[in-house]
């Protein structure tokens, strides 16, 4: 008994399109003749008598599987929404590891190891005229002085004048002193010896022994120094040795006078100073002023400080600083170290040291009842008498009997000098030869 097979047009929307290719599944018989076409399956075909009977599949369209299938090409395989959401979501995690791991280094790095900017080593060399060159120049010839004595110690500086290790410094510095080291910029100390001094000039001369290399300050003419010229100071300021400090020249020819302590003026330096505001301070005293060629032209030796009775004076340095000029510190060393004492220039008179006016006054009588102006000396010469009152050397106003010593003591022994003279209210000219005497 044949089944009956539909003969109904085939719905449309599972009919696969021509051309195709054939996308039935292994085992899945092929079609009848005819069959979706109208026209009975009976007249379309010749039975075969030899071949079994064929069992007529039917095509269910509500079936698992169809027996026909849409080719649409090859499947699509891209990312899904959540695959790229996950994607994105591990991205960012990697990321956030990696970037704090980097915070973590850097921060490690930046507390142990601080790099900043910097210049890289340039050469150390300076100009000679500068200050970092003079006291390139300088520095190996300055020597630090340790005093002690039967009053304490003290700290003062000195610089080197020969090879045979002859110093030259300041009278006081040494003066009474018991035991003297000298130690130099590299550190090493020795003793050193007084060879001598004098308080009238505020000069001294020590000597070491046994030091080799030695570097000697060359020497300059404090008479080609001229106001606002550089100058740079070399010495141990509160016993910090090695200390430049540099400034100009604000004055010269100041007439200065220190010391005075014992009470009977044998020990009151007169010098015809150097004036500098370059930075001078206790322990600076015998220490070298140089100009811009690293030359010697001063001693530094003396300050000027706020008066002791102003409530608001101001210790050390105020920019009043003295120094001797190189010139006369030059012949008292030469004289110390060849004899152990210095000689005075002097004019044979003795000043009368109350007189307030203007000038100064040759005294009427001198020491012990002696005359003021001394027979045969150069005062009496020239001409000098008792009660004159001189007012000028060599055309320079003189206003004191301290500014006249200090003026006379600028000069050698046998220097000519013209004094102006007033007497009985008239004015004269002199002329001297200076004399000398023997320091202290």
């Amino acid at each position: 008994m044949a089944d009956r097979q539909q003969t109904d047009p085939a719905p449309q929307w599972w009919s696969r399109p021509e051309g195709t290719a054939d996308g039935r599944s292994a085992g899945v018989p092929s079609p009848r003749p005819g069959a979706g076409d109208g026209v009975p399956a009976a007249q379309d075909a010749v039975p075969d008598a030899a071949a079994p009977p064929a069992r007529e599949v039917r095509y269910d369209p509500w079936g698992e599987q169809p027996l026909q299938v849409v080719d649409r090409g090859r499947e699509r395989r891209g990312f899904r929404l959540w695959q790229v959401a996950a994607l994105s979501a591990g991205t960012a995690l990697l990321a956030g590891g990696i970037g704090g791991y980097a915070g973590v280094l850097a921060e490690r790095q930046s507390s142990t190891r601080l790099e900043l900017p910097q210049a890289a080593v340039a050469d150390k060399g300076r100009a000679p005229g500068s200050v970092a060159g003079i006291a390139a120049t300088a520095l190996p010839g300055v020597v630090t002085l340790h005093v002690r004595g039967e009053k304490g110690s003290g700290t003062g500086t000195g610089f080197v004048l020969d090879e045979q290790g002859h110093i030259l410094t300041n009278n006081h510095v040494v003066a009474d002193s018991k035991e003297i080291a000298v130690t130099f910029s590299t550190g090493e100390s020795v003793t050193a010896e007084l060879v001598g001094r004098d308080s009238g000039y505020d000069l001294a001369v020590v000597k070491v022994s046994g030091v080799r290399g030695l570097r000697p300050l060359s020497l300059g003419n404090s008479e080609n120094v001229q106001v606002g010229d550089p100058v740079v100071a070399i010495g141990a300021p509160f016993d910090l040795s090695n200390t430049v400090t540099s400034g100009i020249i604000s004055a010269t020819g100041r007439p200065v006078t220190a010391g005075g302590d014992k009470g009977d003026g044998s020990d009151i330096s007169y010098v015809d100073a150097l004036q500098t505001d370059a930075p001078i301070n206790p322990g600076n005293s015998g220490g070298p002023l140089l100009d811009a060629k690293a030359h010697v032209v001063g001693i530094n030796s003396a300050i000027r400080g706020a008066d002791k009775d102003d409530p608001t004076r101001q210790g050390g340095s105020i920019g009043l600083g003295f120094a001797i000029p190189i010139n006369q510190g030059k012949r008292v060393a030469e004289e110390l170290i060849r004899t152990g004492h210095a000689t005075h220039p002097v004019i044979g008179v003795t000043l009368d040291m109350d007189y307030t006016g203007a000038g100064a006054r040759v005294g009427d009588k001198g020491e012990d009842g002696k005359p003021s102006v001394t027979a045969g000396g150069p005062g009496a010469r020239a001409g000098i008498k008792a009660g004159d009152v001189i007012t000028k050397v060599d055309g320079q106003r003189v206003r004191g009997g301290d500014e006249l010593i200090i003026k006379i003591r600028a000069h050698r022994p046998g220097d000519p000098l013209t004094l102006t003279v007033l007497r009985e209210g008239r004015e004269r000219t002199l002329q001297v030869v200076l004399g000398s005497a023997n320091g202290s």
